[in-house]
């Protein structure tokens, strides 16, 4: 064919920058454009972005969170997934050398700094979160913790002394509540621990407590 007779078939020719709607691209063009798989996690340690949001749920928190509401905090499928997922940050704080552990702790977890570094960070502590108590504010603690619900005078027979001003300064730092009345005559108050001390003293529930033959001094 004529070079002249061209002319008008390379005019008549779809720019090549220009395709059909319905063309499809060669598999070679489809495989080097589409996105590369995610790299697969290598480190046992490494955290996705669900563990993250877990972890910073745990941070953040002042009190311990119970797996239900750390699935809701944490945009997570539901408890089960917090549990699974506590577990394993259990495991890479401990492989990682971290000074954080999850603790178990008053019905929830919480993010807590491990106790080789408890008497280092005593200089940092912030007095909201103090709960030196008095040896006598200790031995009412006590009672009502082992004797719950309880009244001040099932209290203060058992210690001999009067426990009114000892027992509203626990009410003050939320370490003691009120937990409805006696059915005895005047129908006194009943008192009862809180969460806080479940938290202050590292116990996950009142049965965690030690056993009070446990707490006598051996027998010479």
């Amino acid at each position: 064919m004529r070079p002249a007779r061209l002319l008008p078939l390379l005019a008549a020719r779809r720019p090549t920058t220009v395709r059909p709607a319905d063309v499809r691209l060669p598999s070679v063009y489809r495989v080097r454009l589409a996105p590369p798989p995610p790299p697969a996690a290598t480190d046992p340690l490494a955290r996705d972005a669900r563990l993250a949001r877990l972890e910073a749920a745990l941070m953040l928190a002042d009190e311990p969170l119970t797996a239900k509401r750390l699935a809701e905090v944490a945009a997570l499928t539901d408890a089960a997934e917090a549990q699974t997922l506590l577990t394993r940050l259990r495991t890479v704080l401990d492989g990682n050398g971290s000074a954080f552990a999850v603790e178990e702790l008053a019905g929830g977890f919480q993010l807590l700094t491990r106790p080789a570094y408890h008497v280092w960070l005593l200089r940092f502590r912030r007095t909201g979160h103090d709960y030196r108590l008095t040896p006598t504010a200790l031995e009412t603690l006590a009672v009502i913790a082992y004797k719950q619900p309880v009244t001040r005078a099932d209290v203060e027979q058992i210690r001999g002394t009067g426990v009114g001003e000892v027992v509203r300064g626990l009410m003050e730092k939320g370490l003691v509540r009120t937990a409805g009345r006696d059915k005895s005559l005047g129908r006194p108050q009943l008192y009862a621990t809180t969460k806080k001390f479940l938290q202050a003293f590292g116990l996950n529930a009142l049965s965690d407590l030690p056993t009070v033959e446990s707490l006598r001094p051996p027998r010479g």
